[in-house]
């Protein structure tokens, strides 16, 4: 009897587990849409030359209509600021936020960029524009130095708090890569690529696109 009611208990957490966790399916967004990526230089493209930045590749390789909307030195603070102009200029379909590691880079403190970023969100929710996080690699000379980054742990903890995607260790595989940088925080063109192609990939498991 005590047997059956461990594997009742268990068979429970299990129904409960799977109807408020795992991978959520989002709507496809339909060529033609307006994709906005919200970023900093890595977004911009810099350490590569024009249209082989990332966001370029994804209009080509979607059909979206992507606005590139990276400022290079821009931290979350910067780019909290030029977000409501960017929705009032432009129909948004889909947000991709791509900011931080210019915080890293200036050591804001880990709780001022995490205010900056969910204000980021909680403005496309109350537009009820879907959002997507990018996460970037936390500051670390000796990794970069030993091709050894990985994700800023507050991108799980802001996606999880605020129940948004987070496309993780895109941009920290290709900087953990010599030959896939300009320079010591920026792709080069065969960097960006392959960020597109892991963001793009991304995308498709979560639902926001078809195969292409």
């Amino acid at each position: 009897m005590k047997r059956f009611k461990n594997l009742f208990l268990i068979a429970c957490l299990s129904i409960l587990v799977i109807a408020c966790g795992g991978n959520k399916h989002y709507a496809a967004i339909p060529a033609q849409s307006t994709v906005l990526i919200l970023g900093d230089s890595l977004t911009y493209g810099t350490g590569a030359d024009k249209d082989q930045d990332y966001a370029s590749m994804l209009a080509s390789d979607t059909g979206w209509n992507v606005i590139n909307a990276g400022v290079p030195g821009n931290t979350s603070l910067n780019g909290l600021d030029r977000l409501p102009d960017l929705l009032s200029e432009h129909r948004v379909d889909l947000l991709i936020v791509e900011l931080g590691g210019n915080d890293f880079l200036q050591h804001v403190p880990e709780e001022e960029t995490t205010k900056n970023l969910k204000a980021i969100l909680a403005q496309s929710k109350a537009k009820s524009i879907p959002t997507v996080l990018l996460a970037i690699p936390a500051f670390s000379p000796i990794g970069a130095a030993f091709g050894s980054l990985s994700d800023h742990p507050l991108y799980e903890k802001l996606a999880q708090e605020t129940d948004t995607p987070l496309i993780a260790e895109v941009f920290s595989d290709v900087l953990s890569k010599n030959g896939l940088k300009s320079d010591q925080i920026h792709p080069n063109a065969e960097g960006y690529r392959i960020v597109e192609k892991g963001l793009r990939k991304a995308l498709v498991k979560l639902g926001f696109l078809a195969k292409v």
